[in-house]
């Protein structure tokens, strides 16, 4: 009798402990998901500003066409990727998009009427305050991608992970060196 309350016991504490982890996985899951959608939006907020400062700069800089072809385009091709969800793929089509967004900045010190331009400010600040955003937003990404990572491969979790088909989220990260600077803004 006491032998099959104390396997009673056993049982209901291990069942416990089974519905503890998975409730953890799936929260995890999930943060990594909420995550992944701040980032969204902060990319979203960064592809709406484009067009604006790009417009911006047209009338000033009738020479740079190709320099504005350049952040346009960047700019289709970091929609398309966000939009597959592809983490891997963003973060590749985002660097370029950086990449094109610095060389537009570098450019427009060229033009003194352009820099003296109270729209072009603004959406340059604009700009600045995104890439801020996102850098945290991937900061947070990637934090929550390391909790649930770490959650799928530790003893006993992965246990439960493996049973229910949890696998582990890709990092955001940028795989070429000079994607990982950010855009620089000047406003002198």
């Amino acid at each position: 009798m006491i032998g099959g309350i104390g396997l009673l016991v056993v049982v209901v504490v291990l069942g416990l402990l089974f519905v503890g982890v998975y409730n953890g996985l799936v929260r995890l899951r999930n943060a990594v998901k909420n995550a992944w959608s701040q980032i969204d939006v902060q990319l979203k907020r960064r592809h709406d500003l484009i067009p604006n400062l790009v417009e911006t700069a047209k009338g000033y800089m009738k020479h740079e066409r190709e320099t504005l072809e350049a952040v346009t385009q960047a700019r289709n091709l970091a929609s398309q990727a966000r939009e597959k969800g592809d983490v891997a793929g963003t973060a590749a089509a985002e660097g370029q998009l950086a990449g094109a967004l610095s060389r537009l900045l570098m450019v427009a010190e060229s033009y003194p009427d352009l820099k003296a331009n109270q729209n072009f400010l603004a959406l340059q600040e604009e700009l600045t305050s995104t890439e801020n955003k996102v850098a945290y937003a991937r900061q947070f990404y990637n934090d929550s991608v390391m909790l649930l990572n770490n959650k799928i491969q530790m003893f006993p979790s992965n246990i439960v992970a493996g049973m229910f088909g949890f696998k582990p989220a890709d990092f955001f990260e940028i795989e070429k060196a000079e994607e990982r600077e950010a855009p620089k803004v000047s406003f002198s």
